[in-house]
């Protein structure tokens, strides 16, 4: 059996000479074997695993992440706030897809361990990274938008309803409506439509200005953060910083 991966392993290589990730999986799934021992044969063979679907080597486009999501991949977090290749891999089948899987966990910083491909292992040492919160005020101080009124209109999109948006955000249905009515006036525009009754149409949408709001809002909290991380690196663990940290 190991010869007969070994053949589909450099049959199906990647113009760079490396097997795909989602190919290494397509060819356990062929031959009925557990991925980690195609995993382990691409390492006898020296060929190394490209193209992570859950993101880890950065080469898979990727959306951006949502609140529901991350609360799914939360449940399954260990007491470091990571998570296992295999749940992330499950969660993304299960109906959310990988793309969704792996935007969130890039967007709400969730590690992943424990590679079933072996490509990476468990990081030791402590780890540091740069946090941070952006949101935006007026000439008062007022807060206008942020992070909590985003995932407020991510999740009325994704439920239809502001009461069930409110039960998952954990927050009562009054604070969830203030979110929107403060929103609404300091954008000069009703951001929701609601429709009365049961059918398929009933509930509450956004309007375009609202999706215009959450993915300018994400963009610029990916933006600064890349930035952020980039400046973090240069300042405190390049040359001699690095090697005084690690002590």
């Amino acid at each position: 059996m190991r010869e007969i991966i070994a053949q589909n392993i450099l049959k199906f290589k990647n113009n760079k000479g490396r097997l795909d990730c989602g190919v290494a999986f397509k060819i356990a799934k062929k031959l009925g074997v557990d991925i980690g021992l195609v995993g382990d044969v691409a390492n006898e063979l020296k060929v190394k695993i490209d193209a992570c679907e859950l993101g880890q080597f950065g080469k898979l486009p990727i959306g951006f992440g949502n609140f529901v999501t991350s609360k799914t991949l939360k449940q399954k977090l260990d007491e470091k706030g990571r998570i296992s290749c295999k749940d992330a891999r499950d969660i993304a089948n299960d109906g959310i897809g990988l793309k969704q899987v792996r935007s969130t966990l890039r967007d709400y910083s969730i590690d992943v361990k424990f590679c079933q491909l072996g490509c990476f292992k468990e990081k030791k040492g402590k780890k540091m990274i740069v946090k941070t919160k952006t949101w935006i005020e007026n000439n008062d101080g007022d807060l206008l938008f942020g992070k909590g009124k985003t995932e407020v209109l991510e999740v009325i999109a994704q439920t239809g309803s502001i009461s069930k948006a409110a039960e998952i955000l954990g927050m009562n249905y009054k604070k969830c409506w203030s979110h929107l009515q403060i929103l609404s006036k300091n954008m000069g525009e009703e951001l929701t439509m609601s429709k009365q009754g049961s059918g398929e149409a009933s509930g509450t949408t956004l309007k375009p200005k609202a999706y215009e709001l959450i993915n300018a809002y994400k963009q610029l909290q990916r933006d600064i953060e890349d930035y952020a991380n980039k400046r973090f690196k240069e300042l405190f663990l390049d040359g001699q910083t690095d090697r005084v940290l690690e002590k």
